[in-house]
């Protein structure tokens, strides 16, 4: 007996469609028994297991999609730089530290996605998220100090911006924008 709302099959549509691609890469046969056979899978789980939907944003950005993932790739190979300095330079006397940051979106899909960026990235790893607060908290290689740890906080929060951007709803993206314009007056305010 179902203890649990019905959801809408057009809420579902994205989860069973990953599920049907899933079962077709798994038996790496896309052949249209295979994606039927899948798709009834995908529905019975879904029916019998209760999955929240994945609430998506209705916006994609192409641009700021493609910049996020120039930016990954930097900075996965300039991670991969500095974590191969530290391990010759310092070897087993490297310091590190648990940052904990809290995200501007509540989003289940944009908190996963920065977290799993973040992770794929040598140097860092979520240990724990916190979802009723959107905070990730990150184990960090070389972090001795408390600026060191902001900069962490900054560059977690500007993959989180970039993700924004391509994927997030438009109050997030509101929200970006007014902090950027914030920042831009306060920059002004000290120039001046």
């Amino acid at each position: 007996m179902r203890n649990h709302p019905r959801i809408p099959l057009l809420k579902e549509l994205p989860l069973i469609i990953w599920l049907i691609l899933l079962w077709g890469a798994l038996w790496q046969d896309f052949s249209l028994g295979n994606l039927v056979f899948g798709a009834l899978i995908a529905f019975v789980v879904t029916n019998i297991f209760y999955l929240p939907p994945v609430e998506l944003s209705g916006r994609f950005n192409l641009i700021y999609a493609l910049g996020f993932g120039v930016r990954f790739l930097y900075k996965l190979v300039v991670a991969s730089v500095q974590v191969l300095w530290q391990a010759i330079a310092h070897g087993p006397k490297i310091r590190n530290a648990v940052v904990a940051v809290k995200l501007r979106s509540h989003s289940d899909l944009l908190v996963t996605a920065t977290g799993h960026s973040l992770s794929l990235i040598p140097g860092s790893l979520v240990v724990e998220v916190d979802r009723s607060t959107s905070t990730l908290y990150l184990h960090c290689l070389g972090v001795d100090t408390q600026e060191a740890a902001e900069k962490v906080r900054d560059d977690v929060r500007a993959t989180e911006s970039w993700l924004i951007r391509a994927i997030g709803t438009k109050e997030d993206l509101a929200l970006v924008r007014a902090e950027q314009k914030d920042l831009r007056e306060l920059r002004n305010g000290e120039v001046s």
